[in-house]
Protein backbone atom coordinates (compact mmCIF):
# COMPACT_ATOMS: atom_id res chain seq x y z
CA UNK A 1 0.00 0.00 0.00
CA UNK A 2 2.40 2.17 0.58
CA UNK A 3 3.08 2.35 -3.08
CA UNK A 4 -0.27 3.39 -4.13
CA UNK A 5 -0.17 5.85 -1.68
CA UNK A 6 3.10 7.29 -3.11
CA UNK A 7 1.85 7.08 -6.44
CA UNK A 8 -1.68 8.71 -5.54
CA UNK A 9 0.96 11.68 -3.92
CA UNK A 10 2.73 12.07 -7.35
CA UNK A 11 0.07 11.96 -9.14
CA UNK A 12 -2.17 14.70 -7.54
CA UNK A 13 1.12 16.98 -7.39
CA UNK A 14 1.22 16.21 -10.66
CA UNK A 15 -2.44 17.42 -11.60
CA UNK A 16 -1.64 20.31 -9.65
CA UNK A 17 0.78 21.21 -11.72
CA UNK A 18 -1.06 20.85 -14.70
CA UNK A 19 -3.81 22.82 -13.68
CA UNK A 20 -1.70 25.78 -13.22
CA UNK A 21 -0.30 25.27 -16.25
CA UNK A 22 -3.90 25.01 -18.11
CA UNK A 23 -4.71 27.93 -15.94
CA UNK A 24 -1.46 30.34 -17.33
CA UNK A 25 -2.31 28.77 -20.77
CA UNK A 26 -5.56 30.00 -20.76
CA UNK A 27 -4.39 33.52 -19.77
CA UNK A 28 -2.32 33.60 -22.47
CA UNK A 29 -5.18 32.45 -24.95
CA UNK A 30 -7.56 35.33 -23.74
CA UNK A 31 -4.58 37.65 -24.24
CA UNK A 32 -4.16 36.41 -27.79
CA UNK A 33 -7.72 36.77 -28.54
CA UNK A 34 -7.86 40.48 -27.24
CA UNK A 35 -4.84 40.91 -29.10
CA UNK A 36 -6.27 39.13 -32.49
CA UNK A 37 -9.04 41.41 -31.94
CA UNK A 38 -6.88 44.56 -31.73
CA UNK A 39 -5.21 43.37 -35.03
CA UNK A 40 -8.27 42.23 -37.03
CA UNK A 41 -9.02 46.09 -35.97
CA UNK A 42 -5.57 47.48 -37.24
CA UNK A 43 -6.34 45.50 -40.40
CA UNK A 44 -9.96 46.81 -41.39
CA UNK A 45 -8.20 50.19 -40.75
CA UNK A 46 -5.35 49.44 -42.79
CA UNK A 47 -7.83 47.93 -45.64
CA UNK A 48 -9.85 51.29 -45.41
CA UNK A 49 -6.44 53.16 -45.67
CA UNK A 50 -5.73 51.43 -49.22
CA UNK A 51 -8.73 51.37 -50.79
CA UNK A 52 -9.19 55.19 -49.84
CA UNK A 53 -5.37 55.53 -51.69
CA UNK A 54 -6.67 53.64 -54.41
CA UNK A 55 -9.57 55.50 -54.92
CA UNK A 56 -7.17 59.21 -55.09
CA UNK A 57 -4.59 57.27 -57.92
CA UNK A 58 -7.32 58.04 -60.66
CA UNK A 59 -7.31 61.71 -59.08
CA UNK A 60 -3.57 62.09 -59.28
CA UNK A 61 -3.32 60.82 -62.30
CA UNK A 62 -5.90 63.64 -63.64
CA UNK A 63 -4.00 66.09 -61.48
CA UNK A 64 -0.76 64.93 -63.24
CA UNK A 65 -1.94 65.29 -66.68
CA UNK A 66 -3.50 68.46 -66.03
CA UNK A 67 -0.43 70.16 -64.38
CA UNK A 68 1.81 68.28 -67.26
CA UNK A 69 -0.78 69.82 -70.24
CA UNK A 70 -0.45 73.32 -68.80
CA UNK A 71 3.59 73.06 -68.31
CA UNK A 72 3.34 72.23 -71.93
CA UNK A 73 1.42 74.75 -72.84
CA UNK A 74 3.65 77.55 -71.16
CA UNK A 75 6.46 75.86 -72.48
CA UNK A 76 5.31 76.22 -76.12
CA UNK A 77 4.05 79.88 -75.46
CA UNK A 78 7.20 80.43 -73.59
CA UNK A 79 9.19 79.32 -77.00
CA UNK A 80 7.41 81.20 -79.05
CA UNK A 81 7.95 84.66 -77.01
CA UNK A 82 11.66 83.85 -77.04
CA UNK A 83 11.41 83.30 -81.19
CA UNK A 84 9.52 86.61 -81.56
CA UNK A 85 12.16 88.10 -78.95
CA UNK A 86 14.74 87.10 -80.82
CA UNK A 87 13.30 88.20 -83.92
CA UNK A 88 12.90 91.72 -82.75
CA UNK A 89 16.34 91.73 -81.03
CA UNK A 90 17.52 91.03 -84.62
CA UNK A 91 15.50 93.60 -86.05
CA UNK A 92 16.44 96.33 -83.40
CA UNK A 93 20.01 95.15 -83.99
CA UNK A 94 19.80 95.71 -87.91
CA UNK A 95 17.36 99.15 -87.60
CA UNK A 96 19.92 100.71 -84.78
CA UNK A 97 22.93 99.74 -87.32
CA UNK A 98 20.91 101.79 -90.15
CA UNK A 99 19.78 104.70 -87.96
CA UNK A 100 24.08 104.62 -86.67
CA UNK A 101 25.42 104.80 -90.50
CA UNK A 102 22.42 107.67 -90.93
CA UNK A 103 23.70 109.69 -88.22
CA UNK A 104 26.87 109.09 -89.27
CA UNK A 105 26.81 110.36 -92.28
CA UNK A 106 24.40 112.89 -91.47
CA UNK A 107 27.61 114.32 -89.03
CA UNK A 108 30.13 113.70 -91.88
CA UNK A 109 27.81 116.23 -93.64
CA UNK A 110 27.54 118.79 -91.27
CA UNK A 111 30.95 118.25 -89.75
CA UNK A 112 34.07 118.13 -92.56
CA UNK A 113 37.10 116.37 -91.32
CA UNK A 114 39.52 118.84 -90.33
CA UNK A 115 42.36 116.86 -92.57
CA UNK A 116 41.02 117.57 -95.74
CA UNK A 117 40.82 120.72 -97.29
CA UNK A 118 37.74 123.03 -97.54
CA UNK A 119 37.29 123.36 -100.86
CA UNK A 120 37.54 119.33 -100.98
CA UNK A 121 35.39 118.69 -98.57
CA UNK A 122 32.53 120.98 -99.67
CA UNK A 123 32.37 118.57 -102.73
CA UNK A 124 32.36 115.48 -100.35
CA UNK A 125 29.71 116.73 -98.60
CA UNK A 126 27.88 117.12 -101.82
CA UNK A 127 28.44 114.43 -103.27
CA UNK A 128 27.43 112.08 -100.11
CA UNK A 129 24.45 114.46 -99.72
CA UNK A 130 23.59 113.60 -103.44
CA UNK A 131 24.21 109.73 -102.78
CA UNK A 132 22.31 109.54 -99.71
CA UNK A 133 18.67 108.93 -100.53
CA UNK A 134 17.55 109.42 -96.92
CA UNK A 135 16.96 113.50 -95.57
CA UNK A 136 20.23 114.64 -93.83
CA UNK A 137 20.04 115.61 -90.20
CA UNK A 138 20.73 119.61 -89.78
CA UNK A 139 22.53 119.69 -86.65
CA UNK A 140 23.61 122.65 -84.89
CA UNK A 141 27.04 122.28 -84.31
CA UNK A 142 27.23 122.97 -80.55
CA UNK A 143 24.73 120.80 -78.70
CA UNK A 144 23.88 121.59 -75.07
CA UNK A 145 20.76 119.77 -74.52
CA UNK A 146 20.45 116.05 -75.05
CA UNK A 147 17.00 116.30 -76.01
CA UNK A 148 17.93 118.24 -79.11
CA UNK A 149 20.00 114.91 -80.18
CA UNK A 150 16.95 113.11 -79.35
CA UNK A 151 14.91 115.68 -81.73
CA UNK A 152 17.36 115.13 -84.38
CA UNK A 153 17.15 111.16 -83.93
CA UNK A 154 13.61 111.13 -84.32
CA UNK A 155 13.66 113.54 -87.26
CA UNK A 156 16.39 110.88 -88.82
CA UNK A 157 14.08 108.53 -87.95
CA UNK A 158 10.84 110.52 -89.63
CA UNK A 159 13.16 110.89 -92.72
CA UNK A 160 13.73 107.26 -92.94
CA UNK A 161 10.19 106.44 -92.96
CA UNK A 162 9.59 108.51 -95.61
CA UNK A 163 12.58 108.00 -97.05
CA UNK A 164 11.25 105.34 -99.32
CA UNK A 165 10.78 102.08 -97.11
CA UNK A 166 7.33 101.39 -97.44
CA UNK A 167 7.79 97.30 -97.39
CA UNK A 168 9.77 98.31 -94.08
CA UNK A 169 7.47 100.06 -92.65
CA UNK A 170 4.38 97.74 -93.15
CA UNK A 171 6.47 94.66 -91.60
CA UNK A 172 6.99 96.86 -88.24
CA UNK A 173 5.84 96.05 -85.15
CA UNK A 174 4.09 98.05 -82.54
CA UNK A 175 6.42 98.52 -80.68
CA UNK A 176 8.55 99.81 -82.94
CA UNK A 177 5.94 101.64 -84.25
CA UNK A 178 6.07 102.84 -80.54
CA UNK A 179 8.98 103.66 -80.10
CA UNK A 180 9.34 105.93 -83.25
CA UNK A 181 6.64 107.82 -82.28
CA UNK A 182 8.09 108.74 -79.02
CA UNK A 183 11.39 110.11 -80.27
CA UNK A 184 9.21 112.23 -82.56
CA UNK A 185 7.14 113.58 -80.22
CA UNK A 186 10.11 114.15 -78.09
CA UNK A 187 10.87 117.04 -80.74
Amino acid sequence: MDYKLILDVIVAILLATTIAYAVMLNQKLMQLRKNRDDMAKLVAAFNDATARAEAGIPKLRRAAEEAGSTLQERVEKAQSLRDDLAFMIERADAMANRLEGSVRTARGEVKPSPSSSAPSSSSAASASASAAPRPSMARPAATTSPLSGLAGLASLTAGMTAGGDSDFEDERSEAERELLRALQSVR
